[in-house]
């Protein structure tokens, strides 16, 4: 009975232990690869950042353009008012 005991787990923990050198062999690679994708920038990354910077500066221009027609509507509604005031000679 003890050597059946003793074969299952030294079956069992023969494979644990493999797994265990395994994983400690591949951690260092592992945190390598995972410092190198936090410091580079995929194509896909940099595209998307783009396109976003791009995006962000057309809606800044639409406003602005949204602001300046505003003002010039406002202006020519104050620049009529004055002129319907003016004095007729």
């Amino acid at each position: 009975m003890r050597l059946i005991l003793m074969t299952v787990l030294s079956v069992l923990l023969s494979g644990c232990l493999a797994r265990t050198a395994v994983d400690i062999v591949t951690l260092p690679v592992k945190a390598v690869s995972a410092g190198v994708d936090a410091v580079t920038t995929s194509q896909s990354e940099a595209d998307q950042r783009r396109g976003r910077e791009i995006r962000e500066q057309e809606e800044r221009e639409g406003r602005e353009a949204r602001r300046r027609e505003r003002e010039e509507r406002r202006q020519q509604e104050r620049d009529a008012e004055n002129w319907s005031d003016e004095p007729n000679f």
